[in-house]
């Protein structure tokens, strides 16, 4: 078992990560129950923005929020420096109840709201990233409206395939982001963003995908942008001042997963954006990119409680968890896959393989297929690794299964950064039919 970061067994044989004993945090907190290893997240921002800064790049590289957004998570960001990405009026709201500095917010998707743009043009955030024709006019609209002035990037589709899920593309021409470099799109898009009042133009935003584990995807998008680029400055005398390539930079789920350093992508993509600037004879735009899952993913673990089992003679043995699709429907959803060891006792040896089920009321609700374990019982706490990213985030109360509780890790000490859900809380939102009847 390959571990991240700061986990290691300790003396006891049990899982430590942080310098604190997960089997003691399954008894205080309870289970299931998401843990961060606080000290692997600074690493991995670090390490992207150390890249930068060697090469003597100017360069944004903003926390996808999206991946896991917490008011905790994103002060976490602020402390190192970094932009954020968000996608929703709710994580910006996030954003301002933890403090984050405005005028480094990005605020994608496909779908905005006018409530969700006034929200961010009264907040003054740093960038807007338009991604279709009615929300560029809603935009124009608002700016009017609040007389104000915006920065804008133009999402498109640079017609690029990562070689990842189908689910989680979103570079290629048949996506619902963005405008298309190649149909003529973009350059109507630009053509309007360039002519509206109170908008400042600053460049151009493409994705290409998720968990990607090499740079080839990067540096195609690249050169087709700079096409398109060089064309405008002909045509429009436009220059982009910023460049923002997104992320989807992959991490190690399991032994078949082969990601790159965090260093790779950013120096193949600095290397590629310098030569087609340089081709074009344009000025060295400012890079941008968007980590999620790459900081956070891999920083995660859940705990759950064993609890029943079901063996099937010559088909599978089943044990069930305290948990499932409710706090993680990755698997269910993408067909994600994971490693786990027994929290309480990782070193004893496999001694059967077994498939971890979901408590879900779904047959589809299975955590890991075939996963080799040693005999466990109700006593023992399942430790699933790689879960920082999207599993909060996505969590559910399907069932009416309350959501977990997050800890953050870091120097031997714990810090609770979101309750667990209680059963009050599911129902604190519902309206009665009629008064409870007494009895």
């Amino acid at each position: 078992m390959q571990f991240h970061g700061t986990a290691k067994t300790n003396k006891l044989g049990h899982l430590e990560i942080g310098g604190v004993d997960t089997v003691q945090l399954a008894e205080k907190y309870g289970t299931p129950l998401y843990i961060y290893d606080v000290a692997l997240i600074r690493d991995r921002a670090r390490a992207f923005k150390r890249t930068f800064e060697n090469a003597g790049i100017t360069a944004q590289v903003a926390y996808a929020s999206k991946a896991f957004s917490t008011v905790a998570m994103v002060q976490l960001a602020a402390e190192e420096h970094l932009s954020l990405d968000v996608v929703s009026g709710g994580e910006l709201y996030t954003a301002l109840t933890a403090g984050f500095p405005m005028e480094k917010i990005h605020f994608h998707g496909n779908n905005k709201s006018y409530e969700e743009l006034v929200m961010a043009i009264e907040h003054n955030i740093g960038c807007i990233v338009v991604d279709n024709f009615y929300e560029l006019e809603m935009l124009k609209e608002v700016c009017k409206e609040k007389n104000k002035t915006t920065k804008i990037l133009l999402r498109v589709t640079p017609g690029i395939e990562a070689h990842t899920h189908d689910y989680i593309l979103t570079g290629q021409e048949d996506s619902k982001f963005g405008f298309d470099l190649q149909n003529g799109q973009a350059d109507e898009a630009m053509r309007l963003a360039l002519e509206a009042n109170l908008m400042e133009v600053l460049g151009l935003h493409c994705h290409i995908g998720s968990q990607i584990f090499e740079t080839t995807g990067f540096i195609l998008a690249t050169q087709k942008i700079f096409e398109k680029l060089q064309q405008w400055k002909k045509d429009m005398s436009f220059e982009s001042t910023v460049l923002n390539l997104g992320g989807g930079f992959g991490i190690r789920y399991t032994d078949e997963d082969d990601p790159i350093p965090a260093a790779q992508y950013v120096e193949e993509i600095i290397a590629e954006v310098k030569k087609q600037a340089s081709l074009y004879s344009m000025k060295l735009p400012e890079i941008w990119i968007e980590p999620g899952r790459s900081l956070v993913g891999d920083a995660g673990t859940t705990l759950y409680r064993i609890g029943s089992s079901k063996d099937i003679p010559n088909v599978r043995k089943y044990v069930a968890i305290d948990g499932g699709m409710s706090d993680n429907i990755r698997p269910a959803l993408y067909q994600a896959k994971y490693e786990a060891v027994l929290a309480n006792r990782v070193l004893d040896q496999p001694e059967e393989t077994v498939s971890i089920a979901g408590k879900c009321c779904e047959s589809g609700d299975m955590l890991i297929w075939d996963l080799p374990l040693p005999k466990s019982g109700s006593q023992d706490v399942l430790a699933v690794f790689c879960t920082g990213a999207y599993g909060y985030s996505m969590s559910n109360n399907y069932n009416r299964i309350p959501r977990p509780a997050v800890v953050f890790l870091e120097d031997s000490k714990e810090t609770l950064i979101v309750r667990r859900e209680t059963y009050e809380d599911m129902v604190k939102l519902d309206l009665p039919l009629k008064e409870k009847v007494k009895s």
